[in-house]
């Protein structure tokens, strides 16, 4: 155990392996790695190791957007974020396995679609000041905006895809996937980051209802993107910006069926 600074203050009782990365988010690094290279070179069955690039780079990002909320809420003084593991990037430390991890990954296979799922609980009471709850919501889709731009720079600067098209295809796919998590964990809804954004600026009586909306935000979401014209008016945007922002469309869209590779296609 060990004393640490948070929100300008001296804590004691965190524990030095709270702060490092844990062997779990190390091991889905190296098989990012390792399966980005086996894409690469064609190694194998190239569609299973597309699957494991595009699937453990997903799950990469979603623990750096978790660890994103959970570092900034530290720093404003919620000490209890590193007592419950969040600053170790484990995805396992999520306070909701089935929202955090299971659903956005079913999310990615059967849809092409980067969904936000709720997992850091963090202590608002422990936070002062409505700009730092604002500064620790947006920290997250920060981080999916970030990691959409990074993975676009290797088309700005014009890569040959032709070479090594599952590679590229794949890669731009894993950009798409980020520009999508980026608008939906914008979206101004009760629940979601973009809402939560928003929640500390509320006047008191739009808190409230706000407050009793929030628990069903993500169902709310889903059924949203469930309707066809929604759904529609979504992707539409999406394409958009993952056009404006360099991802080649005549790779991404072949991304989903590339990572499917039980199927015959």
């Amino acid at each position: 155990m060990s004393d640490r600074l948070a929100g300008g203050r001296l804590v004691v009782g965190v524990p030095r392996d709270a702060l490092r990365p844990s062997g779990v988010f190390l091991c889905l690094v190296a098989l990012f790695i390792t399966s980005g290279a086996m894409t690469w070179n064609n190694f194998g069955n190239v569609r299973l190791d597309a699957f494991l690039f595009v699937l453990s780079g997903w799950l990469v990002s979603l623990c750096l957007h978790e660890y994103a909320h959970a570092v900034i809420a530290f720093r404003s003084g919620d000490v209890a974020v590193a007592q419950r593991g969040y600053l170790t990037l484990n995805p396992l430390k999520y306070s909701h396995w089935l929202l955090s991890l299971a659903l956005p990954l079913i999310a990615v296979v059967l849809g092409g679609i980067g969904l936000p799922g709720g997992a850091v609980w963090v202590d608002h009471g422990a936070v002062r000041g409505r700009l730092r709850h604002t500064l620790i919501s947006a920290a997250g889709p920060a981080t999916n905006v970030l990691f959409a731009l990074l993975l676009a720079v290797p088309f700005w600067i014009g890569v040959n895809s032709a070479a090594h098209p599952a590679f590229w295809i794949a890669l731009s796919f894993l950009g798409f996937l980020q520009v999508t998590a980026s608008v939906l964990n914008l979206v101004p809804m009760p629940g979601l980051d973009g809402g939560n954004i928003l929640h500390p600026w509320l006047p008191g009586r739009y808190r409230r209802g706000y407050d009793a909306i929030a628990p069903f935000g993500f169902l709310l979401l889903f059924a949203m993107l469930w309707n066809p014209r929604v759904g529609g008016w979504f992707f539409t945007g999406v394409y958009h910006l993952a056009d404006a922002l360099g991802l080649p469309p005549q790779l991404y869209r072949f991304g989903l069926d590339l990572i499917r590779f039980w199927s015959g296609g």
